[in-house]
């Protein structure tokens, strides 16, 4: 029996047609997404990670004819990676049709239809492009990790918005309180922003709680060491480790490495490898590889193969405290949602097995979401960013979350002692010399 047909789809001013795989569950959606994008300005696309949502929806757009297509990623390491993707689909050399730009490194030309950027990237631009009249459509990608950024962008879409008619945005998400992001843009007059759920083939997942004993952060190796002697013997499959940082990536590669387990290898995944190192991981390969990473695999990243998941339940998660003044870093337990998303890693190519090491009433006491940025984050340096960007007042800015007039307060007062901001607790602040 032949599989589903591939859609290929000729557009003008493209030498090769645009193909669309069956096998990836937005496919099946293609006609209703590139229907509800030219029917309106702002479209919010709701799918699990792997549904495809990256990588195609922007082929869509340039099936539309349009021109200029900005597509933002929170990530590094997904900039350069998707937009590698992207060229390749398009059988065109990367820096032409399709470019990224990282902090530091920019690949595209005149020719470029389709930039992959980082937030900040599209973010820095608007100080000398108000309007960001450069983009006729722009592609706010995994808008549910809600960083700064991501929610800046979000607010200043919003004013913009009636300024530029001609404009498409798109907001993709996992599953995620989407309504939240039809919302923010539902009171702008005239608009409206319909969600679409790409709903689609993914293999049921099992949950196998492993809690660690009581002290069990200092064993945590011991606990992943398990864990990967239980997953190994189910069969073959390359096993996904999520990690709360470089360090803890290190620790844990010595140890399964020590194990001499036969035919496997071990890679590590973070945003400071190099690109090389980082390619290792899309590379095709024999035998079993374990896969150790950061968050950075949980949403912006599909690593291709995994059929296994171990997830510790951590995360590094930025932290401002009042109390010290401080900005930190501390490991907390991740979030229902969060846990969800690293447990579907492993349900894309076959039944998969997520081991989670803790267990499930601590599972169902975690909070359904990961709080926003805005509203763990010291606005001291939110006010000054947005200042120094001329974005207005922060008490006035549309957040999708507005932040407590306390914060706002205290971020301003501590900008003032420290003598950055020229007037009180004023609408509009100025830098000073």
């Amino acid at each position: 029996m032949s599989g589903p047909e591939v859609l290929s789809v000729r557009v003008p001013g493209l030498t090769n047609p645009i193909t669309y795989d069956p096998a990836l569950p937005i496919s099946l959606w293609h006609d209703e997404i590139a229907r509800t994008i030219a029917e309106h300005q702002v479209v919010v696309i709701a799918g699990e990670t792997g549904s495809g949502k990256t990588t195609q929806l922007p082929k869509i757009c340039l099936e539309l004819g349009r021109k200029s297509i900005g597509h933002t990623q929170p990530r590094r390491i997904a900039a350069r990676s998707v937009a590698e993707r992207v060229a390749e689909e398009l059988h065109t050399p990367l820096g032409e049709l399709v470019g990224y730009q990282v902090r530091f490194t920019r690949q595209a030309s005149k020719q470029t239809r389709l930039k992959i950027m980082t937030d900040g990237v599209l973010l820095a631009e608007i100080s000398h492009d108000r309007d960001l009249r450069r983009y006729d459509t722009i592609i706010i990608d995994e808008a549910h990790e809600r960083s700064l950024n991501i929610d800046f962008l979000l607010g200043y879409l919003k004013v913009l918005l009636p300024r530029r008619p001609d404009l498409k945005v798109i907001i993709t998400s996992a599953t995620i309180d989407t309504d939240r992001f039809a919302a923010h843009f539902a009171d702008v007059d005239g608009l409206s922003a319909p969600i679409i759920e790409v709903s689609g083939r993914t293999y049921p997942v099992e949950i196998r709680y492993r809690p660690l004993l009581a002290d069990g952060e200092a064993d945590q190796v011991g606990g992943i060491c398990a864990a990967v002697s239980e997953l190994t013997a189910l069969g073959d499959g390359d096993i996904l480790v999520f990690c709360s940082g470089e360090r803890d990536i290190r620790d844990a590669a010595e140890a399964i490495t020590a194990m001499d387990l036969r035919r496997t290898e071990v890679l590590p995944l973070y945003a400071r490898l190099s690109a090389a190192e980082q390619h290792r991981v899309f590379s095709a390969h024999t035998g079993r590889r374990i896969v150790l990473a950061t968050n950075v695999a949980e949403t912006s990243l599909t690593v291709p193969g995994i059929r296994y998941v171990i997830d510790p339940g951590t995360a590094r998660i930025s932290r401002y405290s009042a109390r010290t003044k401080v900005q930190r870093l501390p490991i907390e337990p991740v979030s229902q949602a969060s846990a969800n998303q690293r447990a579907g890693r492993c349900g894309r190519v076959a039944p998969g097995v997520c081991i989670r090491l803790y267990d499930e009433e601590d599972f169902a006491g975690r909070p359904e979401f990961t709080e926003p940025e805005i509203l763990r984050t010291n606005l001291a340096s939110v006010i000054l960013q947005m200042t120094a960007a001329d974005l207005g007042a922060i008490a006035t800015f549309p957040f999708v979350e507005p932040p407590d007039g306390t914060q706002i307060n205290d971020g301003l007062r501590l900008l003032m002692e420290l003598g950055a901001l020229s007037s009180g607790l004023g609408e509009r602040p100025r830098l000073t010399g």
